[in-house]
């Protein structure tokens, strides 16, 4: 999951090209190689600077569990916005996002639903299917640009028994001035 969650943050830099939705081979998915083919170009690099990171758990859902075990969860992960500082440096703004994405590929579980990039907003939805373990469909949706971004995903995942848990989470960067020395 560390792996989709770096396709999340990839919409941190977002640039205001053209619609970007595509499967180029037409067997109805969208791969991550797609993506990565078509969103060369689209995603902008970030400017390097000191950044804050906010990640917030928005709704977990449990339908079926146990009460006790929807508490556990919730309390596991209802700890407030989860905020921190990060240096973005130049080297690696110059590498942008693209590593990420080529990072992502190496999951030959995963491909795209959609892929779409426009006028600096994501909407994507990226199917995971990890063989006896179940189907992860994370849906991103959000903003960005070169100093700032706004992302929600939604994780629905479908365990091979047929538990099933939602799990929604924000994430905002912001630059906020230059790396300290």
């Amino acid at each position: 999951m560390s792996r989709s969650f770096m396709i999340a943050l990839s919409a941190f830099a977002l640039a205001g090209c053209g619609s970007s939705e595509t499967d180029s081979d037409g067997d109805g998915k969208i791969s991550l190689e797609e993506a990565a083919a078509v969103s060369d170009g689209e995603f902008v690099k970030p400017d390097p600077g000191q950044y804050r990171s906010t990640v917030e758990f928005v709704d977990v859902q449990m339908p079926g569990a146990p009460e006790q075990v929807r508490e556990q969860m919730r309390a596991m992960l209802d700890q407030g916005p989860q905020t921190n500082e990060y240096c973005l440096t130049e080297e690696e703004a110059q590498k942008g996002f693209e590593e990420a994405i080529r990072e992502a590929q190496a999951q030959d579980n995963c491909s795209f639903e959609t892929f779409d990039i426009e006028a600096g907003e994501i909407d994507a939805v990226m199917v995971c299917q990890e063989p006896g373990r179940g189907t992860m469909r994370m849906t991103i949706e959000g903003k960005g640009g070169r100093t700032s971004s706004d992302t929600t995903m939604t994780m629905e995942m479908n365990g091979p028994d047929g538990e099933t848990m939602t799990l929604v989470s924000r994430s905002q960067q912001e630059r906020i001035g230059d790396c300290e020395s």
